[in-house]
């Protein structure tokens, strides 16, 4: 599974962006690995891996940026493509730009 795909997940899961838990670990005073993996797990109810996908967002949202960068031919899952068609949400313009390679 791809870096974008644990963020779609995790995005129709809980309806959350990755600015979402950037906002509540920071409004929480939650820094530590071991701390947000934990409080991302028991309160929010993500997986593991969905947790560890959102710390690397909390911890270095331009590295986290950085893996969403298009690689050549790479095409748009259906499922994407119709979320990116229905819903007006900043997750969805993110997740456009990552794909497109744009971001600043």
């Amino acid at each position: 599974m791809t870096y974008k795909a644990y963020l779609d997940n995790v995005y129709a899961k809980t309806g959350k962006t990755p600015d979402d838990y950037l906002k509540m670990a920071k409004a929480k005073g939650l820094v530590k690995h071991g701390d947000l993996l934990e409080w991302l797990k028991t309160e929010c109810g993500l997986g593991h891996g969905h947790a560890n996908a959102i710390i690397l967002y909390i911890k270095d949202p331009a590295a986290a940026r950085g893996s969403c960068e298009r690689k050549p031919g790479r095409q748009l899952d259906s499922q994407v493509r119709d979320t990116q068609r229905t819903s007006e949400q900043s997750w969805v313009g993110f997740i456009t730009r990552c794909r497109q390679g744009s971001l600043e």
